[in-house]
């Protein structure tokens, strides 16, 4: 079969693998608590349907993971697809526009819901290509898996981090190429390419004072004021902090934009009418930190003798958990506090203690355009949209750092349908070309790289 005949089938199918979508945007999978297994069993189905069979691995309470395959052969090239079925929380759902589960079409051009671009729409879109290929019948020594996880929205250990240990490296299956379905549109920008993203660490920070009455504070010391001395402090934090390079400057960010432009004027103009583009681009050259959340307090004439806090940073690749502990203890240590382990047997009255909340590393494949996968990605990206494409890095942490800091295989590129601008956002909503163009891609991919000699 040729591209072209695949591209028409698609075509043809449109309105089956829109159901198909709706179908797994109706089913609730909120993480927290989770509830992955009904997405996975409604994906079971429906490639039981066409006559592929996978494996669930359920955990916890109805939650689980899932697997399959094109074939039972592994020991040559596999290709790797992976996406996540669980979903942020809706919010207050009375300010969506339409239900969150829905799947609510719009003008016949959008579709809403709670996870239509973060990322139910790639995950459709990778069950579907295998259906596709396998329909196909592609004599081949190579292998397409497909990967539905658990626990992304949660740090991803229980879902592809578990994956990998218990079933990919257990099995002896081996992979060559990666490929995240997590959104990679940065609108109005072309699509792009991912092969490399900033770290996610989270912090709790906890104050301890000495409570005593209102009316006499001095008898006590008051960790709410104990936290606003670091918050006011926190910028420092750099000085304390080994200086690591971007991987990227933001000149060498820009000509990676700026080529698929006609020309540098015209993505001048661009990139100053449009504060998103400039305020990401700046933020993948900086190890950023903010404050966003804060708790502390017991009564209005009580002295607090506890206060927490969550910092959110987002580390350079390169930067480690380890890095910002140490450098956030010398930055309190400086301050005149004393960080203390709040296990510890004696503890002192009057300490602070610091605890990793989240640590989801950066990562990244630096020899990506050396790839002649990559490459041709990049051209069925384009023959698809229609549109010259580009490479860049993620402001924001996936689970490719599962496969990429653990050596399993650095080739992982992330690619996805959808707005990064949608996800977690009330009223997310996704184009569902973008979602039919998304199988197309992914199905021409595979189809490349199963027939790739």
């Amino acid at each position: 079969m040729t591209e072209e005949k695949i591209l028409n089938e698609i075509d043809k199918h449109r309105e089956d693998y829109i159901t198909f979508l709706r179908e797994l945007i109706a089913t609730e999978s909120y993480n927290p608590p989770g509830n992955e297994k009904n997405v996975a069993l409604k994906i079971e189905k429906y490639l039981k349907d066409v006559g592929i069979g996978c494996e669930i691995f359920p955990f916890g309470d109805n939650r689980a993971n899932l697997i399959a395959f094109l074939n039972d052969n592994f020991k040559g090239k596999n290709l790797l697809y992976n996406a996540h079925m669980d979903v942020v929380p809706p919010g207050i759902e009375e300010e969506w526009k339409y239900p969150p589960l829905s799947a609510f079409i719009k003008r016949k051009k959008y579709m809403y819901g709670r996870g239509t671009v973060d990322m139910k729409a790639a995950l459709a879109a990778m069950v579907i290509s295998l259906t596709i290929l396998e329909k196909i019948g592609i004599k081949t020594s190579r292998n397409l898996i497909v990967n539905a996880v658990a626990d992304e929205e949660t740090g991803g250990t229980l879902g592809t981090g578990w994956c990998l240990e218990n079933i990919l490296k257990p099995r002896s299956i081996k992979c060559d190429f990666v490929l995240i379905g997590e959104p990679s549109g940065l609108s109005p920008l072309p699509k792009t390419i991912i092969f490399g993203e900033k770290g996610h660490l989270l912090i709790k920070v906890i104050t301890n004072g000495k409570s005593a009455h209102s009316m006499v504070p001095f008898m006590g010391e008051n960790a709410i004021y104990m936290m606003s001395k670091i918050i006011e402090n926190l910028d420092t934090l750099d000085e304390f902090v080994p200086k690591v390079d971007p991987p990227l400057s933001l000149e060498e960010l820009k000509k990676l934009i700026n080529k698929v432009f006609p020309n540098e004027e015209i993505f001048n103009r661009i990139y100053n009418d449009q504060p998103l583009l400039r305020n990401i681009m700046k933020s993948l050259t900086l190890f950023t930190k903010s404050l966003n959340m804060i708790e502390g307090g017991i009564k209005e004439n009580v002295i607090p003798d506890h206060c927490e806090a969550i910092i959110d940073f987002r580390l350079l690749p390169g930067q480690t958990a380890g890095m910002i502990l140490e450098g956030l203890k010398k930055l309190i240590d400086h301050i005149g506090f004393e960080v203390q382990d709040i296990s510890s047997d004696v503890p002192k009255e009057v300490f602070v203690s610091l605890e990793i909340y989240h640590d989801g590393p950066s990562s990244i494949w630096k020899e990506y355009h050396k790839s002649e996968m990559v490459k041709k990605l990049k051209e069925v990206v384009e023959k698809v949209y229609n549109r010259e494409s580009f490479f860049f890095i993620a402001p924001g942490a996936t689970d490719a750092h599962f496969y990429r800091n653990s050596g399993y295989c650095e080739k992982t590129i992330h690619f996805g349908p959808g707005s990064a601008n949608e996800m977690h956002a009330i009223n997310e909503n996704i184009e569902i070309q973008d979602y039919i163009d998304a199988i197309k891609i992914y199905t021409l991919f595979g189809y490349n790289y199963l027939n790739y000699k």
